[in-house]
């Protein structure tokens, strides 16, 4: 990637992913739908949930997707290079650690749906979808994750190419303290949500209402929190030394977003389910675990961020075409 075709290559294929990302909008029409179909009382509301807090809950789904194809805009159009590039990348942090960890969860729960023939439901708590519903829903979840995930770097290489520039073994000079424990915290909770999915159930208060999808979702979880503790790892120590810098750093990205989105999403919910006992509402994982679990995936995510991004390689602008041609100019006028 670091060579100038490669890098003209990839940062086209940059900005076309982050117009598909931006036209993928069934997940938002969807929501719109169902919040006003539930106001004029023609569509059910989800189970456990008031009118007002269905309203509530869409309403906040709808603003997300908003605010994600807006920032696909900003990652291509020229107003978004006049951003400060910490509130794109932050905002973009929070989208893809939502979308990107969700693509394998989306692929096997479709495989599932179709193994089964059963309608899938959605992940918050509504009523089960037809198929054209789910197929919109999934499609809108793994094109836009897609998009952001390839746009992102584009534009953040464009902005800040020495954040990607060498390999692991130019600048690794330990952890901090901090972020050792962050690294350790990640890893623990993931190794936890690995045991649920596989079926433990320490921790868990009613293991019976934990399906296919709980478990498969709670893996994912898993997975990408013990990529984001490896990733970290791998570049604070520098070790294997050769492997190009990006690749770490691009998981580590994803790993510490999927920690701090969804167990930023997830705790408020927990917390209030604990305090307030809703009717008709049961949670299988025992709500004091489950919450603890959640504020620590949100710290250990915030941590190793930083840890991430600070140590940094050479500095090595990428070539625009107009260079890349003077330099072969120059090169040809030489021999």
């Amino acid at each position: 990637m670091d060579r100038p075709d490669s890098w003209d290559r990839f940062d086209r294929l940059g900005r076309l992913a982050a117009y598909g990302a931006a036209v993928m909008t069934p997940y938002a029409l969807i929501k719109v739908s169902w919040v006003v179909g539930a106001i004029a009382g023609v569509l059910p509301i989800g189970d456990g949930f008031g009118l007002a807090g269905w309203v509530v809950l869409n309403t906040a789904t709808i603003g997300m997707a908003g605010l994600g194809i807006a920032v696909a805009l900003a990652l291509v159009r020229p107003w978004g290079l006049r951003l400060p590039v910490r509130w794109v990348a932050g905002v973009a942090w929070v989208a893809t650690g939502f979308l990107v960890p969700l693509l394998p969860y989306a692929v096997l729960d479709s495989l599932l749906g179709l193994a089964d023939g059963a309608p899938r439901h959605p992940r918050d708590g509504g009523p089960a979808m037809p198929g054209w519903e789910a197929a919109l829903i999934q499609t809108s979840f793994v094109g836009m994750g897609l998009g952001l995930a390839i746009a992102l770097p584009a534009h953040l290489r464009r902005r800040r190419p020495e954040v990607f520039a060498g390999r692991v073994g130019d600048a690794g000079h330990g952890l901090a303290r901090c972020a050792r424990w962050a690294v350790g915290t990640g890893a623990v909770t993931g190794a936890v949500w690995a045991y649920w999915a596989l079926g433990g159930t320490a921790g868990v208060a009613h293991p019976a209402q934990r399906g296919v999808d709980e478990r498969l979702l709670t893996g994912v979880w898993g997975l990408w929190a013990l990529i984001a503790s490896a990733a970290t790892w791998t570049i604070g120590r520098g070790r294997p030394a050769r492997l190009p810098r990006w690749i770490p750093l691009t998981l580590g990205w994803l790993g510490t977003g999927s920690l701090c989105a969804w167990s930023g999403w997830q705790l408020p919910f927990t917390l209030y389910v604990a305090l307030a006992h809703p009717a008709g509402t049961s949670p299988p994982e025992n709500l004091a675990v489950a919450a603890a679990l959640h504020s620590a995936a949100v710290a250990a995510g915030s941590v190793m961020l930083p840890a991430l991004v600070r140590t940094r390689g050479p500095v090595t602008p990428p070539e625009t075409p107009d260079d890349t041609r003077s330099r072969r100019t120059q090169g040809g006028r030489s021999r």
